[in-house]
C-alpha cells in the first residue's frame, strides 16, 4: 500500500536538517549507484519542492503515477514506463504538509525563535524512481510498507526517525526491528480486525477474498483470517493480484467470484487494482456481490466517479481512514496561484493541467474541485498530524527543562538547533504526547497512534454515480454502526445473506460435513430431552432430571406427574370394573340373604359363605385406593389392604375346603372325633388365625419400612411417575407369599375332594377358582417387574379384580343359578342325591 515516510536528520552547517542521507550519499559513492539506476529504469524529471529554514523536514510522496499498468511476461526484463500522470490528492497531501510548516513558524509558543523548512520529492510509488532525487538519493522512498522495512532497516543505525503517514504494516509495529519508525495512520491489525467484526456481526459466515500480492495484502489476510478463526466463518476462495500481471489476475478473480456461491468479498488491494477487477465484473454483469473494501480503496474519488463500475460497485461498506478537519486549509488552497510560487513545478504543472495557461487571471476561489475539497480530509490529515508530531518532538529537545539542575547533572544540558543529534530527536518522538489544534489527543503507543477508523458506505446519487456515506466508526477494538443507513449490493435495505448452509436453527445442533470447511454442516434435530435454544447451536444441552425437553427442543419445561388416575381412560376401565366387582358380590350377597334359608346357601357352611363374600367385596374396592395421587397414608393402606382382604378370602376358602374333606371323612367308622374340630366355632376361629398372620406381617412391614410416595424420573420422557415406591422388598414378597402359601394348599385340599361323592360338591368350585387365583398371581410378578411407572399399578389392580372375579364367579355363579333358576333343585333331596 502507498505511504508516506519523513526523516528529521542534521545537516552539517548550522541549519537542522532532515535530508542527512545528502551527505551519506556523497560520503558513500551512492550517486553512482543512482546514476546507473537511474539510467537503466528511465528517470523522470528532478521536480522539488522546498523551503529553507533551521530544521528541515524531508518528504517523499507518490506526486506522480503511471497511467496504466504494464503486463509483464517474464520473457524480457522488466521495464517500467515513467511516472507522468500528476495525482491530485498526493498534491493536496503535499500542500498539507507545506500549509502545517507554515502553521507553525506562524506559532510563536511551539518553536520559538526557530524556524522549519521542508524539501519534498516525488517517489512515483516505484523502488527505481525513489532511487532518483539529487541529494537524497536511491534511499529516500515510501511507496510502500516494505518500502518503509528497507528504509527504516537502513536509517536505524543512523538513529534517523522515519514518520509514515500511510504505512500500515503491521510488522512495522515490531519496536526491536524498527527502533526508528513511527506512523500517523493505524496498523491494518485494526482495520482487518474491524472487517473481521462486520462479518462476525452481520453473519457473513462464507466469504471470499481478493488481495494484492504486497505485504499489504498478506498481512492483512493472515490478521484476518485468525480473527474469524473460531468464529464460524469461512473464507471460500482467496485470490491474489499481482501489479506485474493485473490484467490477467484481474480476470481470474473476476471468473472465481462469478462461480463461487460466495456472496460478501472482501478485497485488501489499492484501487487501481480494484478498478481493473470491478470491469471485469462489470463485463459479466456480475452485480450481486457485497464488498467489503479496506482503507486503500474505500475513499476513492476514481472509483466512485466511475459509472462503468457504479452497478457493480453500489453498497460497498468498508473502512476508511478517520476523517477529520484542518481550521483554514480550504482557505489555503484556494488562495493559491503560480505567480505567487514561481519555483513551485508541482502546482504550475497543475495549474496547467486545469486552466492551460498561467495568464494571472484564474483562481481557484468560488471554483468546485477535488483539489479544494476538504470535506473529508484523511490522509491530508495524517500528514498534518506527522509534521505536528515532528515539531512537538523537536519542541520538547530544544526546552531545557532541567536548566536549574546542578552543573554537574549533564541532564542539564540544551540543545540548540545547531547541535541535534538524531538519536535525541528519536527519544523525543517516543514521549510525544499532545494536544492537537483540533483538540484531539495525540500520542504515540511505540510505532503506533490509537486505532480510529470511519465506516462508510457507497450509495447512488441521481446522477448515477456513487457517493461517500458515514454509517459508522472503529475506535479501538469498539465497533459503532448504524445499520439503518446503510445500502446494500441489492438495493434493499435487507442484510445480503452469505452462507455455505442457513444457521441452524433452536432445535437443532450443527454437525460437520465430511471433508469440507466447518461454515458448511447440516443440521441435526435435538434428541428428546435434549435442547438448543440459540440460532447455530454446536450442541444440544441436556434437560434437568426435573424437567424435559418441549415439542420444539428449544426449552425445558417442568415435567408433567403422571399417576393412574380416575379421570383417564384406564382409571376409569379400573374403578368401572372394581365398582362392578363390588356391585356384584353385594347382589350374590343380598340373593344368599334373601335365600338363606334354602338348602344351597345352608348346605355349604352358609357363614363361611356371607364372610367369603363380604372378603371379596373388600378386595374389589381395595383396587380403588391403587388409583389416584398417591399419598404418604395411601401408599401404607392399599398394600395393607389388598393383603388382608385376600388373606380373608382364601383363608374362608381354604376352611371351607377343610370342611368339606372333615365331613366326608366323618363317615367313615371310628372318624366321628373329627367333625368336633370343625365346628362352627374352630372355622370361625381358622379364619381369623389365618388372617391374623397376615396382619402381623403387614404391621411389621409397615412400620419398619413402609411404601412411601416417590417420583420416578426413569425412561418416562416428558412425564414424572408418582408411584408408591417399595421401601422393603421382603415386606411385600412375604405378603405375596403368604397369600401364595394359602392358595397353593387350598387348591391342593380341594383337587383332593373334588371327586367326592355329592350331587354338588364345592370343592370343585374351589378348585377352578383357586387354579384361576393362582394363575393370575403366577403371571402377575413378571408383568408387575416389568412394567413401567403407572402401569405397575394396573398391572396390581387389574390381578386383583381378575382373582377376585374368578373367584365371584367360580364359586358363586353356580349356586345364584340354582337358586334363581332352578329353584326345583334347591331342595334338601336334591343335593343329597349321590
Amino acid at each position: 500500500m502507498s505511504l508516506f515516510l519523513w526523516f528529521l536528520t542534521w545537516r552539517p552547517s548550522s541549519a537542522l536538517s532532515l535530508l542527512l542521507l545528502s551527505v551519506v550519499g556523497r560520503q558513500t559513492g551512492l550517486e553512482v549507484v543512482q546514476a546507473t539506476v537511474c539510467s537503466r529504469w528511465g528517470a523522470t524529471r528532478d521536480k522539488s519542492l522546498s523551503q529553507d529554514g533551521d530544521v528541515i523536514i524531508g518528504g517523499l510522496l507518490n506526486l506522480y503515477y503511471i497511467l496504466s499498468a504494464v503486463e509483464e511476461g517474464y520473457t524480457r526484463l522488466p521495464s517500467y514506463e515513467p511516472c507522468t500522470s500528476l495525482d491530485i490528492e498526493a498534491l493536496k497531501y503535499t500542500y498539507a504538509m507545506v500549509f502545517a510548516v507554515e502553521e507553525i513558524n506562524r506559532n510563536s509558543t511551539l518553536l520559538p525563535r526557530v524556524k522549519l523548512g521542508y524539501r519534498i520529492l516525488d517517489s512515483c510509488g516505484r523502488y527505481p524512481w525513489s532511487l532518483q532525487g539529487g541529494q537524497l538519493v536511491p534511499l529516500l522512498i515510501c511507496a510502500v510498507s516494505s518500502t518503509s522495512i528497507m528504509l527504516s532497516r537502513i536509517l536505524g543505525p543512523l538513529s534517523v526517525p522515519v514518520i509514515s503517514y500511510l504505512a500500515s504494516c503491521p510488522c512495522l509495529s515490531d519496536r526491536t526491528k524498527f527502533p526508528n519508525f513511527f506512523r500517523t495512520i493505524p496498523s491494518d491489525i485494526y482495520q482487518a480486525r474491524a472487517m473481521a467484526q462486520l462479518a462476525i456481526h452481520f453473519n457473513w459466515t462464507w466469504m471470499g477474498a481478493v488481495v494484492a500480492n504486497t505485504d499489504y495484502g498478506r498481512f492483512a489476510i493472515q490478521v484476518f483470517q485468525e480473527e474469524i478463526q473460531g468464529k464460524g466463518v469461512c473464507l471460500e476462495f482467496t485470490e491474489t493480484l499481482r501489479r506485474e500481471t493485473i490484467v490477467s489476475d484481474a480476470r481470474r478473480a473476476a471468473l472465481t467470484i462469478e462461480a463461487l456461491t460466495a456472496r460478501v468479498i472482501l478485497i485488501f488491494c489499492w484501487y487501481t487494482d480494484v478498478k481493473k477487477l470491478f470491469l471485469e465484473l462489470a463485463k459479466r454483469n456480475v452485480t450481486n456481490r457485497q464488498f467489503l473494501a479496506s482503507e486503500a480503496w474505500s475513499t476513492s474519488d476514481d472509483l466512485l466517479q466511475d459509472l462503468a463500475i457504479s452497478k457493480v460497485a453500489i453498497g460497498v461498506l468498508g473502512v476508511a481512514i478517520r476523517s477529520s478537519t484542518i481550521p483554514g486549509f480550504e482557505n489555503y488552497l484556494r488562495s493559491l496561484h503560480p505567480s505567487h510560487r514561481p519555483d513551485d513545478e508541482f502546482f504550475r504543472e497543475f495549474w496547467q493541467k486545469e486552466f492551460g495557461s498561467c495568464s494571472g487571471t484564474e483562481s481557484l476561489e468560488g471554483v468546485q474541485h477535488p483539489f479544494t475539497d476538504t470535506s473529508q480530509l484523511r490522509v491530508a490529515y495524517n500528514v498534518y498530524l506527522a509534521v505536528y508530531a515532528a515539531a512537538h518532538a523537536l519542541h520538547s529537545l530544544l526546552s531545557c527543562p532541567n536548566r536549574d539542575s546542578p552543573p554537574g547533572n549533564n541532564s542539564s544540558t540544551c540543545s540548540s538547533a545547531k547541535h541535534i543529534k538524531p538519536r535525541e530527536l528519536l527519544q523525543h518522538l517516543n514521549k510525544v504526547n499532545v494536544t492537537t489544534p483540533q483538540g484531539e489527543m495525540f500520542y504515540f503507543q511505540g510505532a503506533d497512534i490509537p486505532a480510529k477508523y470511519d465506516l462508510i458506505n457507497w450509495q447512488n446519487t441521481p446522477e448515477g454515480s456513487l457517493k461517500l456515506v458515514l454509517i459508522g466508526r472503529v475506535d479501538g477494538f469498539d465497533l459503532h454502526l448504524n445499520e439503518s443507513a446503510i445500502q446494500w449490493s441489492t438495493g434493499s435495505n435487507q442484510v445480503p445473506v452469505s452462507v455455505c448452509s442457513e444457521s441452524c436453527p433452536p432445535g437443532t445442533r450443527k454437525a460437520n460435513r465430511k471433508g469440507e470447511p466447518l461454515c458448511c454442516f447440516d443440521c441435526i434435530p435435538c434428541a428428546e430431552g435434549e435442547i438448543s435454544n440459540t440460532t447455530g447451536s454446536l450442541h444440544c444441552e441436556r434437560c434437568p432430571s426435573e424437567s424435559w425437553s418441549n415439542v420444539e427442543q428449544t426449552a425445558c419445561v417442568p415435567r408433567q406427574l403422571d399417576f393412574l388416575s380416575f379421570n383417564e381412560t384406564l382409571g376409569i376401565t379400573l374403578t368401572t370394573a372394581a365398582v362392578s366387582g363390588a356391585a356384584v358380590t353385594t347382589a350374590v350377597f343380598v340373593v344368599f340373604i334373601f335365600y338363606h334359608k334354602t338348602p344351597m346357601v345352608r348346605a355349604n357352611n352358609s357363614e363361611l359363605s356371607f364372610l367369603l363374600l363380604l372378603s371379596l367385596k373388600l378386595c374389589f374396592l381395595c383396587s380403588l385406593v391403587f388409583i389416584g395421587r398417591p399419598s404418604v397414608w395411601s401408599c401404607r393402606f392399599q398394600q395393607a389392604a389388598f393383603g388382608i382382604s385376600f388373606v380373608l378370602c382364601v383363608s374362608c376358602l381354604l376352611v371351607k375346603t377343610l370342611v368339606v374333606l372333615a365331613v366326608f371323612r366323618s363317615a367313615r367308622p371310628g372318624a366321628e372325633t373329627l367333625m368336633k374340630w370343625f365346628g362352627p366355632g374352630q372355622q370361625r376361629g381358622s379364619v381369623c388365625l389365618f388372617t391374623s398372620v397376615q396382619i402381623i406381617i403387614c404391621a411389621i412391614w409397615l412400620s419398619l419400612s413402609p411404601p412411601v410416595p416417590r417420583r420416578d424420573l426413569g425412561f418416562q420422557g416428558s412425564k414424572v411417575t408418582l408411584e408408591c415406591a417399595m421401601a422393603s422388598v421382603v415386606g411385600f414378597a412375604l405378603v405375596l407369599g403368604y397369600i401364595g402359601l394359602l392358595a397353593c394348599t387350598c387348591l391342593l385340599l380341594a383337587f383332593l375332594a373334588r371327586k367326592l361323592p355329592d350331587n354338588f360338591n364345592e370343592a370343585k368350585l374351589i378348585t377352578f377358582s383357586m387354579l384361576i387365583f393362582c394363575a393370575v398371581w403366577v403371571a402377575f410378578v413378571p408383568a408387575y417387574v416389568s412394567s413401567p411407572g403407572k402401569y405397575v399399578v394396573a398391572v396390581e389392580i387389574f390381578a386383583i379384580l381378575a382373582s377376585s372375579y374368578g373367584l365371584l364367579l367360580c364359586i358363586f355363579a353356580p349356586k345364584c343359578f340354582i337358586i334363581l333358576l332352578r329353584p326345583e333343585r334347591n331342595t334338601k333331596k336334591h343335593l343329597m342325591a349321590r
